[in-house]
């Protein structure tokens, strides 16, 4: 198996940014949550489970980003 530098460092890239990208979208979801439940504490818990299927869906694009990554770093 031979990778080649450019297919390296495409994959470094790409998963770099997805999880960049992730980081952030996280830390915005998880943001808007917590002012939601400083202005209506009773609304606490349809916005941690809505903020947990958001944190869910965000979190899988790093993970498709490195399975992206493999397939372009082994494959020829």
């Amino acid at each position: 198996m031979d990778v080649s530098a450019a297919a390296a460092l495409g994959a470094g890239i790409a998963a770099g940014l997805a999880a960049l990208g992730a980081s952030l979208g996280n830390g915005s979801i998880i943001t808007k949550t917590v002012e939601g439940i400083a202005r209506q504490p009773e609304a606490k818990g349809a916005l941690q489970s809505t903020m947990f299927i958001g944190v869910g869906l965000v979190e899988a694009l790093p993970l498709l980003t490195w399975v992206l990554a493999l397939l372009l770093m082994f494959t020829k």
